[in-house]
C-alpha cells in the first residue's frame, strides 16, 4: 500500500518531518521525546496560571493550565481541552502554541488538563483525571469567572477520543452538562487497525496501525479489538449517543481513523445529536499543524468558526 500520491502537495514537505518509527515500551520514552521536541512549549500572548488541584479519589493531585485573554473581565466560556498523544504521550503545556491564541481570538477560558499517560496509567485512570479537572472548572466556576452554561470539551486525537468520553460519562453521571464536544480526528475504536479489512489507503503516515494498537493496548491493559471495553475507555462502543451536547468533527481522508469518526459522526446525528462533520482531503494525521498549506488553514478556520459559534453567549 501507498497513498503518497493521494497527499495534498502542499502537505509533503510537512509530511517528511514526521519520524517514521513505530511504538514500543521500549520506543516510548523516544516518542516521547520526539513529541515534546515537534512541540515544544513556546511563550503565548495569553495570562496562563497552572492549578494543581485534587485527583480521583486515591490517585496523585493534577494540574490544569488555565489560558485567558491578558486584562480579561467579565465572564468567560471555557473550552476544557484534552491534549492528544495516542493515550501514551503528550503534556498540557505543549498545547500552549494553540491554546493561547485560541482563549485570545475567542475571548474565553481555555483549561487544559494534565490527565496520567498509559502504560503507567491505564484505563480509568486517565479518563478519571479528566473528570476530576471537569468537577473543578464547574465547581469553581464563580471564582474563577466562567460561565458554567458554556463550558464544552475539546481533545485532538487521543484527546478528542477522551473528549468524546468524557462527554459520555458527564452524561451519565448527569453531574454537568456539557455546552459542546469538539472532536479533532479522535481516536474512538480500539478495533481499527485490528480487523482483518484494513483500509486500502488511510493510515499509512504519522499514526499507523501498529502504533494504534500500541495505544489501545497499554490504555486497555489488554490486546485491542477484543472483549468488550468500556465506552468511557473506547467511545465507538457506546451502544447509545443520544443526549450528547452539539458535536463538530473533523478528519482527513488519509487519517487512519477516517472510518472511525465518519461511523461516529453519523451515528450522532441518527441519535438526534446536532452535528458538524468536515472530511479534508489528502490528509494524514496531525495535517493542521502546517502552518501555511491552504488545506490546514481551511481546518483551522472551520475549526475555529464552530467554536466561536458554541462558545457564544446563549439567548
Amino acid at each position: 500500500m501507498t497513498s503518497r500520491h493521494l497527499v495534498d502537495p502542499d502537505l509533503l514537505a510537512f509530511l517528511d518531518q514526521f519520524p517514521d518509527s513505530e511504538l514500543s515500551r521500549e520506543a516510548l520514552p523516544q516518542m516521547r521525546a520526539q513529541m515534546a521536541a515537534l512541540l515544544p512549549p513556546t511563550e503565548t500572548d495569553a495570562a496562563v496560571e497552572v492549578k494543581t488541584i485534587p485527583g480521583p479519589a486515591g490517585a496523585p493531585d493534577i494540574d490544569l493550565r488555565i489560558l485567558r485573554p491578558k486584562g480579561a473581565t467579565g465572564v468567560l466560556p471555557v473550552i476544557y481541552h484534552i491534549h492528544g498523544g495516542g493515550y501514551v504521550a503528550g503534556a498540557a503545556e505543549q498545547s500552549d502554541p494553540m491554546n493561547g491564541p485560541l482563549a485570545t481570538e475567542l475571548n474565553c477560558a481555555v483549561v487544559s488538563v494534565d490527565y496520567r499517560l498509559a502504560p503507567e496509567t491505564p484505563f480509568p485512570g486517565p479518563i478519571e483525571d479528566c473528570y476530576a479537572g471537569l468537577a473543578w472548572t464547574f465547581a469553581n466556576a464563580a471564582d474563577q469567572r466562567f460561565d458554567p452554561a458554556r463550558i464544552g470539551v475539546m481533545g485532538e486525537s487521543a484527546g478528542g477520543g477522551l473528549a468524546a468520553a468524557l462527554a459520555l460519562l458527564a452524561r451519565d453521571r448527569g453531574d454537568y452538562r456539557l455546552a459542546f464536544q469538539h472532536l479533532i480526528y479522535p481516536m474512538l475504536d480500539d478495533r481499527t487497525g485490528s480487523g482483518s479489512e484494513p483500509h486500502p489507503y488511510a493510515g499509512e503516515f504519522v499514526w499507523t496501525e501498529a502504533n494504534n494498537r500500541f495505544g489501545w493496548e497499554a490504555l486497555l491493559g489488554h490486546a485491542p479489538g477484543t472483549g468488550d471495553p468500556s465506552p468511557y475507555a473506547a467511545p465507538a462502543r457506546a451502544a447509545d449517543l443520544s443526549g450528547l451536547p452539539p458535536t463538530f468533527l473533523y478528519t482527513g481522508a488519509l487519517d487512519l481513523f477516517l472510518e472511525e469518526d465518519m461511523d461516529y459522526a453519523r451515528r450522532l446525528a441518527r441519535a438526534g445529536v446536532p452535528t458538524e462533520f468536515h472530511l479534508f482531503p489528502g490528509s494524514f494525521h496531525g495535517f493542521e499543524l502546517q502552518a501555511d498549506a491552504p488545506v490546514a488553514q481551511q481546518a483551522r478556520q472551520t475549526s475555529r468558526a464552530a467554536l466561536r459559534r458554541f462558545l457564544a453567549p446563549r439567548n
